[in-house]
């Protein structure tokens, strides 16, 4: 039988396109293609690109052009794919360009330049239930939607991924059933706008297992909270029918963790940003949220420097941070993005001034987030390993997503324990990002 044909793969930008990536993955490994981890050993490579903001485009032009210097034959796909008159008049030499979610296309593109061999042997190219997974065994994303309804104003996601086409209720079900089947213990969810889960769809009722499921946000976690392992929302808008999943975490069928993109906390600045939810009233969302469920954690993300945002509008944000004692906070300084809105508002604010804004965010959050990190100093909690070393691992508590937040730094010599593990550890100390934990004796 002949040698399989060989495909590298390059995957950028957020996990939603890291979801492509293994789709597409999938499928061509399911057609008897060989995915290899460097360019010599590939006869072609896939770079999957992000174009969110210009320094993510710029990213991914150098990820192309790396290819091409390296391989020569390359196929683009995703986000920055919509701009593919940009990509072509730089690397004439690209064999194709592909949109986002244009599994097919990219598939084809590949069928077309490198043919895949027809005496594959599906037996022997057998891929597991689950499909190709790029990230560790023990968790994994849930893309339950693709793309978005909203046009924020410094956003140019709707433009290249199309509006809100939310999956059969059933089906995520089935994926996520897979998924645990197959060992992952964390569920990530995912899509642009995880709270609006069904609304295309009007809530229609699926099936899962012979019963019925409404196609909502709500049932969505009632249901996958049954399966009995960590499930984890990300990129919920604050809007008050999130109120009801909130004692799901209590109950702990969710963990307790959400992930909120604020953005700002001037109604203006939200106004201006065209942001849903903006007329809502998020501390008071926040306090009882806490009410409900103590533990809870929120991360979010916000832009300072946004056009037109005032010293005091700015302040504004500081103090909103100093009620709101958030988790986890990522924050930008604002950046023109190619074709957004936002880019004809007047008023820019000067780079220097955003700079010097961010930093100042950066650095009234950083004394939040240590003093979140310190109050559980004393706590027992359940840690999901991620690594074990010789004498340390990495872990998490159900605060913490992978990759985005802090870890547990747990001591670890003499102890027979594996990533992808529950234990039980004694918080025994906190830095500014991370936890410092021990395995109880007893």
């Amino acid at each position: 039988m002949p040698a399989p044909q060989r495909v590298g793969f390059v995957s950028l930008g957020c996990p939603k396109a890291l979801v492509d990536s293994e789709r597409i993955l999938t499928q061509l490994r399911t057609e008897g293609y060989e995915v290899v981890p460097s360019y010599d050993t590939a006869d072609l490579v896939v770079v999957n690109t992000c174009g969110f903001i210009d320094s993510a485009v710029e990213e991914s032009l150098e990820a192309i052009g790396e290819a091409l210097d390296e391989n020569g034959r390359v196929i683009v796909t995703g986000c920055l794919g919509v701009r593919s008159e940009e990509i072509t008049e730089r690397y004439p030499r690209v064999l194709a360009v592909t949109g986002p979610q244009a599994y097919e296309e990219v598939v084809g593109a590949v069928h077309e330049h490198l043919p895949p061999i027809a005496s594959h042997d599906p037996l022997v190219d057998l891929v597991p239930p689950q499909g190709i997974k790029l990230t560790p065994r023990h968790y994994a994303y849930l893309k339950i939607s693709e793309g978005c309804n909203h046009k924020c104003s410094f956003c140019i996601i709707p433009s290249m991924r199309g509006r809100l086409v939310s999956r059969d209720v059933g089906q995520v079900l089935a994926e996520a059933e897979r998924l645990k089947e197959a060992g992952v213990r964390e569920l990530l969810v995912i899509s642009q706008d995880t709270s609006a889960y069904g609304v295309d769809l009007r809530y229609r009722t699926g099936f899962w297992n012979g019963r019925p499921v409404k196609a909502s946000m709500e049932a969505l976690c009632r249901a996958l909270g049954e399966l009995g392992i960590w499930v984890r929302l990300h990129y919920v808008y604050p809007y008050r029918h999130v109120d009801r999943i909130v004692p799901l975490m209590r109950e702990g069928a969710i963990v307790p963790y959400l992930d909120i993109p604020f953005q700002h906390a001037s109604p203006r600045v939200l106004k201006a940003m065209r942001r849903p939810a903006a007329s809502e009233d998020n501390l008071a969302r926040i306090r009882a949220w806490r009410e409900i469920c103590p533990e809870i954690a929120i991360r979010s993300t916000f832009i300072v420097g946004f056009p037109g945002e005032s010293e005091s509008e700015f302040e504004e944000l500081l103090d909103f941070l100093d009620e709101a004692r958030l988790d986890r906070v990522g924050a930008f300084a604002y950046s023109p993005v190619t074709g957004a809105a936002a880019n004809e508002l007047p008023d820019p604010v000067p780079e220097e001034v955003r700079e010097e804004r961010l930093a100042r965010f950066m650095e009234r959050q950083a004394s939040i987030s240590a003093e979140r990190l310190r109050a559980q100093v004393g706590t027992r909690q359940v840690v999901l390993l991620d690594e074990v070393g010789e004498i340390t691992a990495l872990g998490r508590t159900a605060r913490d997503a992978p990759d985005i937040d802090g870890v547990v730094r747990i001591d670890v010599d003499n102890y027979d324990i594996t990533p992808g593990e529950f234990i039980e550890v004694d918080i025994v100390g906190a830095d500014e990002h991370d936890l410092i934990g021990r395995i109880p004796e007893n």
